[in-house]
């Protein structure tokens, strides 16, 4: 009885062994979502109406090369426009570059980073999505606590 309880313990660990390594496996290029962008010379009116018209909690800035330079939450614009020393009528949108909302460029990680990492960067920045760059640092897409959410729970039950 022993002995079969030490091989249900062995077969039980090569099956987890199994688990742990197809979890280091998956990329951010495997389950990467669409990347939202707007032109880095986009207002801050245009980024609102990205944001509503796509129903987006985010948008990247991205420049002519399609380099990531900013990314911009839903949040940070209403808290801006919300401010009593900030001018939210429209023409003040219009004739605001976007690029203002941004003072840090975005974290990214590569198409081949373990997705793992990418969720220990968004929790060890306090970020809700981060975007994903090809080899020559061109957005290519994003992941997401839903993209967490929806591939990892599988290794886990």
């Amino acid at each position: 009885m022993a002995r079969a309880r030490n091989r249900r313990k062995g077969s039980g660990a090569a099956a987890g062994s199994g688990s742990k390594i197809a979890v280091r496996r998956l990329t951010c290029g495997r389950v990467m979502n669409t990347a939202h962008t707007v032109d880095e010379n986009a207002s801050v009116h245009e980024v609102l109406e990205a944001l509503t018209k796509n129903d987006w909690d985010h948008v990247f800035i991205v420049s002519g090369e399609g380099l990531p330079v900013g990314r911009i939450h839903a949040v940070d614009v209403l808290k801006l426009t919300s401010r009593k020393t900030v001018n939210s009528n429209l023409a003040w949108m219009m004739a605001t570059p976007a690029m203002q909302l941004v003072n840090l460029p975005p974290l990214q990680v590569g198409l081949k980073t373990p997705l793992l990492k990418a969720g220990a960067l968004m929790l060890a920045h306090d970020l809700n999505q981060l975007a994903v760059v090809d080899e020559e640092g061109m957005l290519v897409g994003f992941v997401s606590h839903a993209t967490m959410a929806m591939h990892l729970p599988r290794f886990i039950l």
